[in-house]
Order: structure tokens, then C-alpha cells, then sequence
């Protein structure tokens, strides 16, 4: 199961510790709003793609090319069971395990082109934006969402392959806003659809003393998937998961939530399939990740 995996996960990655690279101290040009009585502790920035990530593609493509996914278990534009509270838990918790109310909003890579921003942007506007938006709300947390979004090119929409390099590379681009590595950490979350692995593969060989873990959403065109057990590289996990409480259980028990949090996604996603019969396959998979 996921959670006897990521037990003896738990145990490498405490064995791991003395090789990989200690994450700086917050140092005097920190901006004073960002700086607390724990100077050592790191806000969390989670990095997530788009499409069957946070929704389903509904696995439409066109001439053989996805458009955005390749995921048939709901439809498209559906968004996951308790993704954003997910999203949100990950953000309010800082590397020392506390919880800050100025949680980093999510920052957003996407094979999306840029030359098609006008029919494809994320706007504040759009449900996506406002369900973030809300999940923020409803905790206390005002003007937390979606922040930066790092596009592809029509390049990669013609070549599929290069679109986890695009990712990886974007993703450096994100790094220039703490070049030090003193304010921030950060938590991938993709998909198993669109070379979200490559991108987080080598974002953790290049990356390990910034980036905390890679979760990637297991998807397919078939009815339940096998679940890939969790590996390591460089210390640093790839947790792959079928829900988002199967990747918040995991979250919890590596230290990147806690479990008021993790009770906060299993309430979100239940809520959310409320109108779905329990016979489904989208309970059946939930169930599975509560216990």
C-alpha cells in the first residue's frame, strides 16, 4: 500500500539527511514582512500543472494530439476531489512544521501555449482561480490562489516530448524570485500524463536543497490504474497517488501537513463526490485512501 511504502520511505529519507544540502538561513535582506521569530523557517510554494492535476482533461484530443490529458475518469473540466484544500495545507506549512497565515499562492506550470493565452489564460476570474480562492476563505486565509503561470509553447503541443524539459526549465525561471534558497521550499505536484515525472525527476537531481517532494496524480484512459510505490533521488520523494487524500495521508506522514489538515481534505473530497453513488469508482478509490 501507499503507506507501508512510505514508511520505509520515511525511514531512507532520515537516513538521507546528512547528503543533501542544508536549506540556508533567512539572511538580513529578507523583506521584513516575510520575517518571523524562526528565522530558519521556510514558507512552502507549491508548483502545480493544470490538467489532470487540478481537473480533468476528460481525455480529449484532437487528431491523436491530448488536449491537456489523457484522464476518462471524470469529465473535462471537473475539478478533484479536495485538490484545493491540498494545495492549501502544503502552503500554510512552513519547514519547521508551523503554520503561517500568509501562505505563498500556488504557482502554476503549464504545457498550456503561450501563444494561445488569449483562449487558455488562467484569470483571476476563472472557476479554477475563484475555487482556490474560496478554500482560502473558508479557513480565514484572504487573497490565497493561484499565482505566477509559466507557459509552454505551441513547440510542445507539435513535439509532446520536450514538454518536461519546458516545465523544468520554467520552473528555473521561478527560482530567480529567492535565488538564495532563504525564503522558500517547494513541493511539485503534476501528473503521470504530460512528462510531469521528467520535470520533477530533474528538478530533485538539480534541485534537492529547495525541493521538499514531487506528487504526481496517477491518470490514465483505463478504469484503475496501477499505483507506482514511492522512490526517492536525492533524498527527496516522488509520491505518486489516485486521490488527493491518498497524497495527503502520504503528505502528513513525511511531515508536510498536519493531521488537522489532513482531516480538512478527506471532509473537502467527500463534499465533493456527496451527489456521486457510492458504488462509483471515484468512492471506491476514496474509501481505499482513507483507510
Amino acid at each position: 500500500s501507499i503507506l507501508s511504502a512510505l514508511s520505509i520511505l520515511t525511514f531512507l529519507l532520515s537516513l538521507s539527511k546528512a547528503f543533501i544540502f542544508q536549506i540556508n538561513k533567512f539572511s538580513k535582506s529578507v523583506p521584513l514582512f516575510l520575517r518571523t521569530k524562526d528565522e530558519s523557517a521556510l514558507f512552502t510554494q507549491v508548483i502545480s500543472d493544470v490538467d489532470d492535476t487540478l481537473k480533468s482533461s476528460g481525455g480529449v484530443n484532437v487528431a491523436g494530439v491530448a488536449l491537456g490529458g489523457i484522464d476518462v475518469q471524470y469529465k473535462r473540466g471537473d475539478f478533484y476531489p479536495g485538490v484545493a484544500q491540498f494545495m492549501l495545507e502544503l502552503s500554510r506549512h512552513r519547514s519547521d512544521g508551523t503554520i503561517t497565515t500568509t501562505p505563498p499562492k500556488v504557482a502554476i506550470l503549464t504545457a498550456r501555449a503561450e501563444e494561445l493565452k488569449i483562449a487558455l489564460e488562467l484569470k483571476e476570474t476563472s472557476k479554477l482561480a475563484v475555487a482556490f480562492r474560496t478554500a482560502g476563505e473558508y479557513v480565514g486565509v484572504r487573497n490565497w490562489g493561484l499565482g505566477p503561470v509559466l507557459y509552454g509553447s505551441v513547440a510542445e503541443w507539435i513535439v509532446q516530448d520536450r514538454k518536461g524539459l519546458r516545465k523544468f526549465n520554467n520552473f528555473e525561471q521561478l527560482l530567480q524570485q529567492d535565488p538564495t534558497g532563504s525564503i522558500f521550499q517547494y513541493v511539485y505536484v503534476g501528473d503521470t500524463g504530460e512528462l510531469d515525472q521528467e520535470a520533477g525527476e530533474t528538478m530533485l537531481r538539480e534541485y534537492p536543497e529547495v525541493v521538499r517532494a514531487v506528487f504526481l496524480h496517477v491518470v490514465s484512459d483505463t478504469p484503475r490504474p496501477t499505483v507506482p510505490p514511492p522512490i526517492l533521488i536525492n533524498g527527496r520523494p516522488i509520491i505518486f497517488f489516485r486521490t488527493y487524500v491518498g497524497a495527503a495521508a502520504a503528505a502528513a506522514q513525511i511531515g508536510l501537513i498536519d493531521k488537522k489538515g489532513l482531516v480538512t481534505i478527506i471532509d473537502a473530497a467527500k463534499d465533493k463526490l456527496f451527489s456521486v453513488p457510492e458504488e462509483n469508482d471515484k468512492w471506491i478509490e476514496l474509501r481505499n485512501d482513507i483507510r
